[in-house]
């Protein structure tokens, strides 16, 4: 295998990952409205996700990296084509950490809920940024033959960036759903249960009909199989989280994403940005790659950091891993006055 081909199963490993990690703490934040009923509930589902959600969006830096460092023809092609969504994923990410943070500035319940609400909006809008951006990407963008965008700011915003952004947003609500059943207890872990398999199916379809459509452009026996497992974990899923089997529910729609993403990516090489205007002007990974030298310095360098990176959030998972519970595990000791 060459180092371009190894690069791109990089990139495609680096923003499935974002969205598998991230999915689940988008899904959590956006259903806050949803499932967070009382105050200390809505407290629980930022608590299950607030070690973690910082540490996930390492994935999103790392992969926009990796395309830029690696493909930059790709990354020259698909940023100026798609500075809409990008500008809106980076506006709802920085309203979002703004709210983790300032949250717990004051202890009145109307500041409270306004950055709770804010939290859920900058999830919602990141979201739907990256599935937009995503999902014009890999279906088509009108590019010309200098791999330009032709026409205006929206031309690339067509019906592939909402297909992408539906399927992002529906896996996520799914994904966050399952992950509050498996890491809380009480109301909050019952609510999530029942919306998981209530939607679990229909969230699936716009992220499989996405993974469809690249497939009967460009796809082939091998990522066929791969859309045909992605379609079975669904019901997988959507079995287990009946029978109140979360980590098994959890881990089925994990493959759900594998699944398709593997079938979105495999189909498409060597395509980086397909063109809808002409064939001709797809741009390839060869197209946009760098020199040789240039990917097997950066590979030395991804094979000593990938690891500590790796080793260190699998640490900050295990350490967080137990379930949590709105209410205190045992009653308080009386305290006489």
């Amino acid at each position: 295998m060459d180092l371009q081909t190894v690069w791109f199963v990089a990139v495609a490993v680096l923003w499935t990952g974002f969205l598998l990690l991230e999915g689940f703490d988008f899904g959590v934040a956006a259903l806050l409205p949803v499932l967070g009923r009382r105050t200390q509930d809505r407290h629980l589902m930022l608590r299950s996700i607030g070690p973690l959600w910082d540490g996930n969006e390492v994935w999103l830096i790392t992969a926009a990296g990796a395309v830029f460092a690696a493909f930059p023809g790709w990354y020259a092609t698909w940023l100026p084509a798609l500075y809409l969504p990008f500008v809106l994923v980076l506006v709802g990410l920085i309203i979002r950490a703004v709210a983790f943070e300032w949250r717990h500035s004051h202890s009145a319940a109307s500041w409270d809920t306004t950055w709770t609400h804010v939290i859920t909006a900058g999830s919602l809008i990141a979201s739907l940024g990256i599935g937009a951006a995503l999902g014009a990407t890999t279906l088509g963008l009108p590019i010309d033959a200098d791999g330009n965008r032709v026409g205006g700011a929206f031309a690339g915003l067509g019906w592939s960036a909402l297909l992408g952004a539906v399927a992002v947003l529906g896996f996520s609500l799914v994904h966050g759903a399952v992950f509050l059943a498996l890491k809380t207890d009480g109301p909050v872990r019952l609510a999530a249960r029942a919306f998981a398999r209530r939607w679990a199916p229909v969230a699936a379809l716009p992220l499989l009909l996405w993974a469809l459509l690249v497939q009967l452009r460009s796809g082939t026996v091998a990522t066929a199989v791969l859309l045909l497992v992605a379609a079975l974990a669904v019901l997988v899923a959507w079995a287990r989280i009946r029978v109140d089997r979360e980590g098994q529910a959890f881990a089925a729609w994990a493959v759900v994403l594998l699944g398709s993403a593997a079938t979105i990516f495999g189909a498409a090489y060597p395509v980086v940005v397909p063109s809808t205007i002409d064939p001709a002007f797809d741009v390839t990974i060869s197209d946009a790659s760098v020199s040789d030298y240039t990917l097997t310095v950066m590979t030395w360098a991804a094979g000593v950091g990938l690891p500590v990176v790796l080793g260190y959030q699998a640490w900050t998972y295990w350490v967080f891993r137990k379930r949590l519970s709105a209410e205190p595990a045992t009653a308080p000791e009386p305290v006489t006055a």
